[in-house]
């Protein structure tokens, strides 16, 4: 069993969205994605996908877009990005994929998921202090996704032993933890406060990945897991 991740997917079997205007690396994605997958994941992994997972803009919608990622290998581990607009309360996610059979799908929203000595925590994430254009709006919508990221620690901490020292905590964020300074957030004292080892986001795309953080800050390590990012290959976590 191994543990990958990759976010930002922006599937568009179910809404017609070319992505290939964003450039040539978006060219026959969704087919590069599958090959990789196919070719990388076995059916006893997992991967963590934080965010931004189909164009649609309701659930209804995006029925052929989860039937696209329930069909590739390995058990999925999804979260809230800012294009999901289709997303809504935990229990309609949760019937959604019960009425269709999306056996292989789970939906982590204010929880956390155990895989062997390996908890799985996170939330969307927002724009971060320090930004031009820093609303007071963006701070209530900051503030609330620290609160929703401390419930999905504070629930990986209840189910892996208390956040004991054979525990490792992976926390799976669709915005990084920094704005474009580079300064870090209170994202990174709370995850600081948790013991997280392992710290993956997305979002950024294009030029924006050169000048994203990844290594360690502070005993955390962070990835950048955007699909354009890692050429539409899951990335190896554990």
């Amino acid at each position: 069993m191994a543990i990958y991740a990759i976010s930002d997917l922006h599937l568009a079997v179910s809404i017609e969205k070319p992505m290939d205007v964003f450039g040539a690396r978006w060219a026959n994605y969704m087919d590069r994605l599958k090959e990789n997958w196919c070719r990388i994941v076995g059916d006893d992994d997992y991967v963590i996908v934080p965010g931004d997972i189909s164009w649609a803009t309701y659930l209804e919608q995006a029925v052929d877009d989860f039937k696209f990622i329930h069909e590739l290998p390995g058990k999925k581990i999804i979260s809230k990005g800012n294009h999901d607009y289709w997303w809504t309360t935990r229990s309609k996610l949760d019937k959604f994929i019960d009425e269709n059979g999306f056996t292989s799908i789970s939906f982590m929203h204010n929880n956390s998921y155990r895989i062997g000595n390996i908890a799985v925590c996170g939330t969307r994430g927002w724009e971060m202090p320090g930004e031009t254009g820093f609303s007071a709006e963006d701070a209530k919508i900051y503030q609330r996704e620290l609160q929703r990221l401390e419930l999905s620690l504070k629930n990986s901490v209840s189910t892996a032993g208390a956040g004991g020292s054979e525990t490792t905590i992976i926390t799976a964020l669709h915005y990084p933890p920094y704005n474009s300074k580079g300064e870090f957030s209170e994202f990174l004292d709370i995850m600081k406060k948790y013991r997280v080892s392992l710290c993956i986001y997305g979002h950024l795309h294009g030029e924006a990945c050169r000048g994203a953080v990844e290594g360690l800050v502070d005993g955390i390590m962070f990835r950048l897991v955007s699909a354009d990012h890692l050429g539409f290959s899951p990335l190896l976590m554990y």
